[in-house]
């Protein structure tokens, strides 16, 4: 079972700032899959799921605990109200994977290639993504608690309504990122690379960042307190 790191990660200095806690995933000996389909409200425990084909399949309400999943393929995968507990998730792939309302809990996330993910209410806690691209990534009124984005590239994100506690950016890309109605506590964007926000910069209070990123940022905050920068 994953052991948790208690710590936080050390990266989100600054004064008053409590930084993420990472997941610290220890998996036991693992079962090879034995193959088939997904079941609704399945239960997976102790598993290895490796090259598997799920597009398509039909995973509600699932609970993975102990697993990992390596360069499995998620196209239009139903996994709604599904539970992913304890475990590591690399190279996976796909374009519409439903994960909307699911708990996602001690996960690594690694190298995924995933687009139009729906994550909307979900709960992501001890999260870590790292590399990899996911495109159109639908986090809306999503919980995120001790989640660190690493060395990855988010294409319009959005986290319209989410709420987002000690949550770290390093070294990612993040482009147009939606944060209206977003609530922000111990956010950490210091470490991105690129960001570009495209709607709901007034809800930046609760996150820092560096003073490079501010004057990036100046002509998107001027318009939106309605000030008029002529030379």
């Amino acid at each position: 079972m994953a052991r948790r790191a208690v710590g936080g990660t050390g990266g989100a200095g600054g004064a008053g700032m409590k930084a993420a806690r990472r997941p610290e995933v220890r998996l036991p000996p693992l079962e090879p899959y034995g193959g088939g389909g997904l079941e609704p409200d399945g239960d997976y425990d102790g598993l290895e799921f490796a090259e598997a084909d799920f597009a398509g399949q039909d995973g509600r309400g699932a609970r993975f605990m102990d697993c990992a999943l390596t360069g499995c393929a998620l196209d239009e995968t139903r996994l709604h109200h599904a539970r992913v507990l304890d475990s590591v998730l690399t190279g996976v792939r796909g374009v519409g994977t439903d994960l909307a309302e699911s708990t996602l809990r001690d996960v690594e996330l690694v190298d995924a290639r995933l687009g139009g993910v729906q994550l909307h209410g979900a709960v992501l806690e001890r999260v870590l993504v790292r590399g990899g691209k996911i495109d159109y990534l639908n986090l809306r009124t999503a919980r995120l608690k001790d989640v660190v984005f690493q060395g990855c590239v988010l294409v319009e994100p959005d986290f319209g309504g989410a709420r987002l506690e000690r949550v770290e950016f390093v070294d990612c890309e993040l482009k147009g990122v939606d944060l209206s109605a977003a609530t922000l506590k111990d956010v950490d964007l210091r470490g991105v690379a690129s960001l570009e926000i495209a709607r709901g910069v007034d809800r930046l209070a609760g996150a820092v960042i560096s003073p490079a990123q501010l004057l990036d940022l100046a002509p998107v905050l001027a318009a939106e307190l309605g000030i008029r920068v002529e030379g």
